[in-house]
């Protein structure tokens, strides 16, 4: 998955919760992190393909564990990244809705980040990760 469609992805999934209500797919592509505008139909385009590569992914996660491959304990790091993922949005997204952040607060959220970034720069190379 491109970082663009993993923005994209994330946009569609975190901006309805956040907002508290439906956001149009126009708005949505407004969000994106370019500097020339993206249209509707570039941003749902760019979604379908992020969709599409996330259920092929699951989709070889699961062959692999059919045929052996790949045990239970070869995911776990990658559950563990997940959940630390899981607890930083939802640690940023309760910060942000108190509206004003405080110090501690603000230590708490780049704690969890640099915490978030080592495990995933630790599975990006798992030729050279004690990880796996």
């Amino acid at each position: 998955m491109t970082k663009t469609q993993l923005e994209t992805l994330l946009i569609d999934a975190l901006v309805d919760n956040i907002a508290s209500k439906h956001v149009k797919y126009d708005e949505k592509a407004k969000l994106r992190r370019t500097k020339a505008a993206v249209s509707r139909g570039s941003f749902n385009r760019t979604l379908r393909q992020a969709k599409k590569n996330a259920i092929q992914s699951i989709y070889t996660v699961l062959l692999l564990g059919y045929f052996g491959l790949l045990e239970s304990t070869d995911l776990y790091p990658y559950l563990e990244a997940s959940n630390k993922l899981k607890s930083y949005t939802t640690t940023l997204t309760n910060f942000m809705t108190q509206g004003k952040t405080t110090k501690e607060q603000l230590l708490t959220i780049d704690t969890l980040r640099l915490e978030l970034e080592t495990t995933l720069n630790k599975l990006s190379k798992p030729w050279t990760s004690s990880m796996m």
